[in-house]
């Protein structure tokens, strides 16, 4: 175990003076949206729109300046996040994403998971919104400990006719097709208020796991209902605007507004542990400043994420943490504030941050690579190597944000033992697959990808 995780485990056991106040096993409300730029909430830049309840939960706990999500692709960041390990150990993780079509794979049956785990423990665990984790039978929420599952198991659905493209229905509630008429990001909402008005009457602890759709492609907002069924394809490449987009984050902004709400009615508020966050960085529309980079790249733009974590009377509000965190770090911190130990027999590459919440930071070493350009990056304290279509590079990031100053000559000995703890790393994980799916970005879809020609 890297000594960070072996103290931050020892403080999860109940040593840290945070975790001592905690008497009661916390709700965890956990909000995931779907590639939302670093700078798409106005509590992290955004210009053109607001964010008001989104930004409230910001000033009500602590909002992180450095995370990272596990890919910058959406169901490897979802299984990392499932299993609190990089992706790449698992088949599964190998897929950039998973296909709509195709694919019968899906996480390993025995592998435990953040679910199953709180499951186990006597929370009553719920998944609302999306899955892609595969979509052949057997390997859905139900069978990785969910209780229950209302939403859909694809990469991304209409938001009116909630169907995967073409006439692939793709809206479940347990493992049965169902059909719920409305727009999808106030289905969800609706279900999520559903959930929490029936553990306020049972009073189990619970995860609610509240996977948005939006502001991931067709570029639809609650009023553009007519347009649903008339695209080419669901990726949107002849529509979308930036008006449409920030309607979409509006309203999603809106429908978190209405959760929050819920459990402060319900009397839960006090005794639950939300995270916001999304599962990578931002597309077409999005806003990434101050980084270069957006979906499918490891340059900053497509990793780093806006995250916020609010849990009252543990968290001083209005807080910031520099803390470095990933999207793996998930299953250990929450399992943590839980009083849950994690399965020694899997045991978790992302590590438990709550000290981070009473000040504490410490230095990391992260790893990511992507197939599509043979792209590879690694962050060492306030280095950054990156390998991409054939180049490398080294960048401070702190210094250089937006990543355009290459350092590797200037600094060798940094560029070299970044490359080779890459290499140790990747040694590690299971090799890339040449069969798996990894999305690319061409040139004659978006014009600023001109250099990416097809094959």
């Amino acid at each position: 175990m890297h000594p960070c995780s072996r103290r931050q485990f020892t403080a999860a056991l109940g040593l840290s003076p945070l975790l001592a106040a905690a008497t009661a096993r916390p709700n965890i409300l956990f909000i995931l949206a779907d590639d939302l730029g670093h700078a798409d909430l106005s509590c992290y830049g955004r210009r053109d729109y607001r964010t008001p309840r989104i930004d409230q939960l910001a000033s009500e706990g602590v909002r992180f300046t450095q995370a990272y999500s596990n890919s910058s692709v959406c169901s490897p960041t979802r299984t990392a996040l499932i299993t609190g390990r990089y992706q790449y150990r698992l088949p599964v993780g190998r897929e950039e994403p998973i296909p709509t079509r195709g694919f019968l794979g899906g996480l390993p049956k025995a592998h435990p998971t953040l679910p199953s785990l709180l499951q186990a423990a006597g929370y009553h665990t719920s998944l609302v919104g999306k899955w892609h984790l595969g979509a052949a039978p057997g390997v859905g929420p139900l069978e990785f400990g969910y209780d229950d599952f209302f939403g859909y198991r694809s990469g991304g659905v209409d938001y009116f006719s909630h169907r995967a493209g073409g006439d692939l229905a793709d809206f479940w509630e347990g493992n049965t097709l169902v059909e719920r008429p409305g727009y999808l990001t106030d289905l969800l909402g609706d279900r999520a208020e559903a959930i929490i008005d029936a553990r306020a009457k049972d009073r189990r602890p619970f995860l609610l796991s509240l996977h948005f759709s939006a502001p991931h492609w067709p570029w639809e907002g609650p009023d553009d209902a007519a347009l649903s069924g008339t695209m080419s394809s669901l990726a949107h490449y002849d529509g979308g605007s930036s008006a449409t987009y920030a309607r979409m984050v509006q309203r999603l902004d809106a429908r978190v507004g209405r959760v929050l709400d819920r459990l402060k009615q319900k009397g839960l508020a006090g005794n639950t542990l939300v995270v916001f966050t999304s599962d990578n960085g931002g597309e077409r529309f999005s806003d990434t400043w101050p980084f270069s980079g957006r979906k499918t790249e490891l340059l900053e733009g497509g990793i780093r994420v806006p995250t916020i974590l609010r849990w009252p009377r543990k968290v001083e509000p209005g807080s910031i943490t520099d803390q470095v965190a990933i999207t793996m770090d998930w299953l250990p911190t929450l399992l943590a504030a839980a009083g849950v130990i994690p399965d020694p027999a899997y045991p978790p590459d992302g590590i438990n941050l709550l000290p981070a919440l009473a000040g504490d930071t410490w230095p990391r070493t992260l790893f990511w690579r992507y197939r599509w350009q043979e792209q590879r990056a690694v962050r060492e304290g306030n280095w950054k190597l990156l390998r991409m279509a054939g180049n490398s590079f080294l960048f401070d990031v702190m210094k250089d944000p937006l990543e355009r100053a290459n350092l590797k000559a200037a600094y060798p000995e940094v560029f070299a033992r970044l490359n080779a703890a890459y290499d140790a790393w990747n040694a590690a994980m299971l090799p890339e697959d040449s069969k798996a799916y990894s999305h690319p970005s061409w040139a004659d879809e978006e014009a600023d990808r001109y250099g990416n020609r097809r094959p």
